[in-house]
């Protein structure tokens, strides 16, 4: 531990819906388009946006394998939404949709409530690792515009380390780069498969940033969060983490 008793070596954050606020912003571009493309108001704004999601879940592993790049990835994405919506669209159709959005999306994004402060909180006390599935230009423009890449002393994209979460390689990269042990290190993400388990395979403990309320999919003692609005409660959480005794899985 650095920084007096119970201060993490290193703290870890996902970085989309942990400390971007992907979700909402997601749902703000999906509004404006709803608002401006007919075929979209067949379908309510909740529809949508739990639409969406699955479908970025469904999607994003043929990124990861190679398989597609990202412009496919968005074409494919508005396709079946489209679909959902009744509608068929062209390829170029999809294309100029999924422009249109993220367009939207682009202009509108911003961190999670309480993540500066947090972020600013724990900087220079412990280090500051984003741990994160993605394309890594695209990691670090984000944070570049959310302004935030100084208070982050590690950016580690699973499009650089050839794994993404939850295999444990990437936290494993992550360590290395740090310079510190599983052990002495705590992970922070909204993602119970690949923030929670994943840090818990690489023997790091796991806090779970659960700002929507969501059931815990398995019945494990796992620390919960959720929200950042108070940095300080937020910081006692992580730190009774990092003193708790733990192995490998733990």
């Amino acid at each position: 531990m650095r920084d007096g008793a119970g201060v993490p070596a290193a703290v870890f954050f996902d970085l989309d819906d942990t400390i971007f606020d992907h979700a909402l912003t997601c749902r703000d571009a999906l509004g404006a388009l709803r608002r401006e493309r007919s075929l979209f108001q067949r379908r309510s704004l909740d529809e949508l946006a739990t639409e969406y999601s699955r479908l970025l879940e469904a999607v994003h592993p043929e990124v990861l394998a190679g398989r597609w790049d990202a412009d496919d990835a968005r074409r494919v994405r508005f396709e079946r939404l489209a679909a959902f919506c009744g509608s068929t669209l062209s390829r170029a159709g999809a294309t100029d949709l999924s422009q249109q959005y993220r367009r939207h999306y682009q202009s509108r994004r911003r961190l999670v409530p309480g993540a500066r402060r947090l972020l600013e909180q724990l900087h220079g006390r412990t280090i500051i690792g984003i741990v994160t599935n993605n394309e890594s230009a695209e990691q670090r423009e984000k944070l570049a515009y959310l302004g935030v890449t100084h208070l982050v002393d590690h950016l580690v994209v699973s499009e650089e380390v050839g794994v993404g979460k939850p295999d444990p390689r990437i936290f494993e990269t992550a360590l290395g780069r740090a310079g510190v042990s599983a052990k002495e290190t705590v992970m922070v993400g909204d993602s119970w498969a690949n923030d929670v388990v994943g840090a818990r395979e690489a023997g790091i403990g796991a806090v779970w940033f659960n700002r929507f309320a969501a059931d815990p999919p398995e019945a494990l003692a796992v620390p919960e969060i959720r929200s950042f609005r108070s940095p300080r409660s937020t910081e006692a959480v992580l730190f009774r983490e990092a003193s708790r005794p733990r192995g490998r899985s733990a």
